[in-house]
């Protein structure tokens, strides 16, 4: 029974790591637990009409980050308990008689995770005394991920914003409508522009998918309302009888055909055709595309 206890903590421990390394360092920037749990959070959200706003984001890491610290807990709880209490010596006015062992054992868990050392309980047992300090490394790195996730989800989300902010400043001058009179070079320039921050939107969407649970209250920054315009954009330059502007709408529309294939594949938008995924996209954060 000992060695299994052992052996499931052993388990916990590295699943929460594991998670940890996905949603962290991992290209995919997307733990299988982690991003479960954002999406149940986000499916909560829908279900009561957004209600919470732009704090649903922002919960469903927090969440995320404390299913991380009670995986590490009980983990090491699990690890400590068949020691508990002859493996550890309590100091006076502690008697482990008046406490279950189960309880011991997380108490234990969560004062070396948090680093805290008061003292009062203190490893014995040759083993345990070698694994309390890889749980305080453990809990130190915890702390350290935790602030890098928070502190890294920013550049992305601001790169979203201007390319919503640039498709608004196009869409409230009709830009679409205007193209083909446009100079052919500075049309050009300009779909090449948007092609770029549109693929930039696509790899941070996939790098950094906890941003997808970030809703916009301003309209005007959000993506979800604003990208339908591009395929307006795309549209008209590709009927541009200047081959500079062809050119540059098939590159606008190979980066929104690669967006809309990443919300379709990693956040279960259906939809054929870009103009469906970016819709679903849109009713998907409580906006009406903008057309």
């Amino acid at each position: 029974m000992d060695v299994l206890l052992t052996l499931l903590g052993i388990t916990v421990i590295v699943v929460g790591l594991w998670d940890m390394y996905h949603s962290l360092l991992h290209p995919s920037g997307t733990g299988a637990i982690g991003g479960r749990v954002q999406s149940v959070v986000w499916w909560i959200s829908r279900r009561t009409g957004h209600r919470f706003g732009s704090a649903v984001g922002p919960g469903s890491m927090i969440t995320v980050v404390v299913l991380w610290v009670l995986l590490q807990g009980v983990g090491w709880a699990l690890v400590y308990l068949p020691h508990v209490p002859g493996g550890f010596t309590y100091s006076p006015g502690v008697d482990p008689v008046d406490y279950p062992d189960l309880l011991d054992a997380l108490y234990i868990s969560f004062v070396t995770l948090a680093t805290l050392g008061f003292g009062d309980v203190v490893a014995t047992d040759p083993w345990i005394r070698l694994a309390t300090p890889l749980e305080a490394l453990t809990g130190f790195a915890l702390l350290t991920a935790a602030l890098t996730w928070f502190t890294q989800i920013y550049p992305p989300l601001s790169r979203r914003r201007s390319l919503a902010l640039e498709l608004k400043s196009l869409a409230d001058v009709d830009y679409a409508d205007d193209i083909g009179e446009e100079d052919p070079v500075t049309a050009a320039r300009v779909l090449d522009g948007l092609a770029a921050e549109v693929a930039r939107a696509r790899i941070d969407f996939t790098q950094h998918g906890e941003t997808y649970y970030f809703q916009e209250e301003d309209p005007d920054l959000s993506l979800a309302r604003q990208l339908p315009y591009a395929l307006e954009l795309r549209d008209r330059a590709a009927a541009s009888s200047a081959p500079q502007v062809r050119t540059g709408a098939r590159r606008l529309d190979g980066a929104l055909e690669q967006l809309a294939h990443q919300l379709r594949e990693a956040f279960g938008h259906t939809g054929e055709t870009p103009r469906d995924v970016f819709a679903a996209y849109a009713e998907d954060h409580g906006r009406d595309p903008r057309r």
